[in-house]
């Protein structure tokens, strides 16, 4: 035993008894090492056991005290090794990913802080009486934010129209923006309002009233004119289809024929 470690004065000195060496001992206890079993294992399980994997830390080892003395084996000494003792790796991932996820929490915070700082700072700076810039700032945003749906209602109120199947009606708005006066922009923006606040609430009905009421606007007279309306056409497409079947029937022959 003595030339082997004379011979190989790398080889790990090990012994197969626990407890505690003396002083200045160059000898590891069994519990200061793991050792690699040199059989294959013989099923899945025994596999997947830290005994029967190598790992970048393996090393050869003579038993220099305990029963089998003088005999090489292969060991693992690293007292941190991921391999050989997982349970240490998952403590440093553990408190790693606390570390990450206490930088993530302050990161947040700070961003969040600054981002309401940023915004009472914006509203602070508006001016009593917005202008033509706030107004088309505010607009043009709460455009972007429309689906196509609304957009067309948005167009139509305005006769704006697709000249071509291609264009879109997005683009033809904000060009319309772009060229609106001041009144233009401020009746726009109580319709963006209007229109975002009826897409977040079931009863469109109730954010339209509220509205109206705000504005006094004759809802009940608004809704008596469309009915008339309606009636009017309803009346002329009936009226329209009685002279298509009749004018459909042929003339009777007469009885001198």
């Amino acid at each position: 035993m003595t030339q082997a470690v004379a011979i190989k004065p790398k080889l790990v000195q090990i012994s197969t008894a626990y407890g505690q060496q003396p002083e200045g001992s160059a000898i590891l206890p069994r519990n200061k090492y793991t050792e690699i079993r040199a059989e294959k294992p013989k099923s899945k399980e025994e596999a997947a056991r830290p005994e029967y994997k190598t790992c970048k830390y393996t090393a050869d080892a003579i038993v220099t005290e305990g029963m089998e003395k003088g005999e090489i084996r292969k060991v693992c000494t690293h007292a941190d090794c991921p391999v050989h003792h997982p349970q240490k790796q998952r403590q440093a991932d553990d408190v790693k990913w606390k570390a990450e996820q206490e930088k993530r929490r302050r990161e947040e915070a700070l961003a969040q802080a600054t981002g309401v700082r940023t915004l009472a700072a914006i509203v602070a700076a508006v001016p009593v009486r917005l202008m033509k810039r706030d107004l088309l700032f505010i607009v043009e945003h709460l455009t972007a934010l429309l689906d196509e749906r609304r957009l067309e209602i948005v167009a139509r109120q305005r006769g704006i129209k697709k000249a071509k199947d291609r264009e879109s009606i997005a683009k033809l708005i904000r060009a319309f923006i772009q060229k609106a006066d001041e009144s233009t922009l401020g009746r726009l923006l109580v319709e963006l309002v209007i229109l975002h606040s009826a897409r977040t609430q079931t009863d469109t009905s109730a954010v339209l009233k509220e509205a109206a009421g705000h504005y006094k606007v004759d809802t009940e007279a608004i809704a008596l004119k469309v009915k008339q309306e309606f009636a009017v056409k309803e009346k002329a497409r009936t009226a329209k289809c009685v002279t298509s079947k009749s004018k459909a029937k042929p003339a009777k022959k007469s009885a001198a024929a």
